[in-house]
């Protein structure tokens, strides 16, 4: 799986121009599904996003995590994050996870972000159109691919 995270003061999904969810300061996380993807990597990379320190503390140093400041997370599923674009000029999505296996791991991560702790997760609607809004805290951006975490 891979996530771009983002730091937001807020951010929203509408689709067909209505407002489907949104957040006040957290995370806005676009998550990318890959084939080889299973419960156990959705759940490292669930943790390892619970528990980053990425909000800045009294002395202005990113030592807080998402519990430290009551938090919020907005989950979009983006199957582009796990395209190859090693060859040519279009991309080759064919690492993407399809249906159900796609859906069912975005699923299960946001279930595992609820129970470890994240009080408000709210989701986009999976394979929709999504128009997304942010507005991005820093900026801090950080991309993890769960094959990268220490198993």
């Amino acid at each position: 799986m891979k996530a771009v995270l983002q730091r937001v003061s807020n951010a929203s999904v509408t689709v067909d121009n209505e407002l489907v969810s949104s957040i006040n300061q957290g995370f806005l996380i676009l998550l990318g599904v890959e084939n080889e993807d299973n419960e156990k990597e959705a759940l490292a990379l669930a943790k390892k996003i619970s528990g980053l320190r990425i909000f800045t503390d009294e002395n202005d140093k990113m030592n807080l995590s998402l519990s430290d400041v009551q938090g919020e997370v907005l989950v979009v599923s983006n199957f582009t994050l796990c395209a190859d674009c090693k060859k040519g000029r279009r991309p080759n999505f064919e690492k993407a996870a399809r249906g159900e296996l796609a859906q069912g791991l975005y699923e299960y991560f946001c279930q595992t972000l609820r129970e470890l702790g994240v009080s408000k997760v709210q989701k986009g609607i999976f394979g929709a159109d999504m128009k997304v809004e942010l507005l991005n805290d820093g900026p801090v951006t950080i991309i993890i691919d769960s094959r990268e975490l220490a198993k």
